[in-house]
């Protein structure tokens, strides 16, 4: 491919420019702040949220969305607060014939559609052909992946061809991709992952071990996969590197922002004061709110992903909702 376009000039944005550089020869990266796009177009650093990390030269900071229309690959990584908003701008110059890769995870409060549906919703409204869309997800912080560290990711898409192009122009001898067929699995592990990232995380601050934060995961990826297979995707999916592997490193990582966060409610913060100290966005404690909606909807319970709403949203004490999860029915493990 002579060129891609990025949607999104944040960390994952700029690590997945960095990913494609060696396989296509320019990349434009779409950043809305005009001024700090400069800046970084200057510096050949993206440092507010990839520091000490130089951009290949191919690599090229803009604020025109209308370069999109020339590439034959995109990648859209807007965070989920702003998707539907950015996307709406820039596919007056999307085509059919170009791969969208939607990169962003999350599930759109009041909608309750991933980034994927998101999108081909703006698509039908516009009347407009949409891309052939190919969602990517994994264990994958932008901190490690912008420095070409290993990590091993899955695109998924019902259109195989497209999954199968996205994984050669991704795949590298350190950034490894495996293609599926289930977009939607792969999409709402890679959202509610966060959600139980943000109760390891309470776990943590709470000094309770590896015990407790082991059977938190454990049970978390099972709520995953129930809410999952109710909503249409395959449970073995689940089971691999959207389910089980993302799950993982967002609940063990420093990198993560979320089971960071998790720490801090454990230790007795609130989130109404953590916020303000956060200039990215945190997308567990929105999709923390959409899971119960999703609850609700398909009638799956959620356990877990309810007391993380408590503590989040109700004030409830990080204890006391340890101990309503304790004291659940007991009942066999299947």
């Amino acid at each position: 491919m002579s060129r891609a376009f990025v949607l999104g000039g944040g960390g994952w944005g700029t690590a997945l420019a960095m990913v494609l550089s060696d396989r296509v020869d320019r990349v434009d990266v779409w950043e809305h702040e005009a001024d700090y796009a400069a800046e970084v177009e200057s510096r050949r650093e993206n440092h507010r949220y990839l520091p000490g990390v130089r951009l290949p030269d191919s690599v090229h900071m803009c604020t025109d969305l209308g370069a999109m229309a020339g590439a034959s690959l995109l990648v859209l990584a807007v965070p989920s607060a702003f998707f539907r908003a950015v996307w709406v701008r820039a596919l007056e110059y999307g085509s059919p014939d170009q791969i969208a890769v939607v990169a962003t995870k999350g599930i759109e409060p009041g909608s309750l559609m991933t980034m994927r549906q998101v999108a081909e919703d703006e698509c039908a409204r516009a009347d407009k052909a949409a891309p052939r869309f190919v969602t990517l997800s994994g264990p994958s912080h932008a901190e490690e992946v912008g420095r070409h560290l290993p990590a091993t990711l899955v695109t998924a898409s019902p259109d195989t061809e497209a999954a199968r192009i996205a994984q050669v122009v991704l795949s590298h001898d350190w950034f490894r991709v495996y293609t599926s067929s289930d977009p939607l699995g792969v999409e709402i592990g890679g959202a509610l992952k966060n959600v139980v990232a943000l109760a390891a995380g309470v776990s943590d601050g709470l000094g309770l071990g590896d015990n407790a934060k082991a059977a938190l995961m454990t049970r978390g990826l099972a709520e995953m996969t129930r809410l999952g297979v109710a909503m249409g995707a395959q449970a073995t999916t689940f089971s691999g590197l959207a389910g089980m592997g993302d799950l993982v490193v967002t609940c063990m990582s420093r990198h993560s922002r979320n089971r960071g966060i998790g720490e801090r409610l454990g230790r007795g913060e609130h989130w109404s004061a953590i916020s303000p100290t956060f200039r990215q966005a945190v997308e567990g404690v929105v999709t923390a709110a959409s899971a119960m909606d999703l609850s609700r909807r398909y009638q799956v319970g959620l356990p877990i992903a309810e007391q993380v709403h408590a503590i989040l949203f109700l004030d409830k004490d990080p204890r006391m909702a340890l101990k309503d999860l304790l004291a659940r029915p007991l009942k066999e493990e299947a």
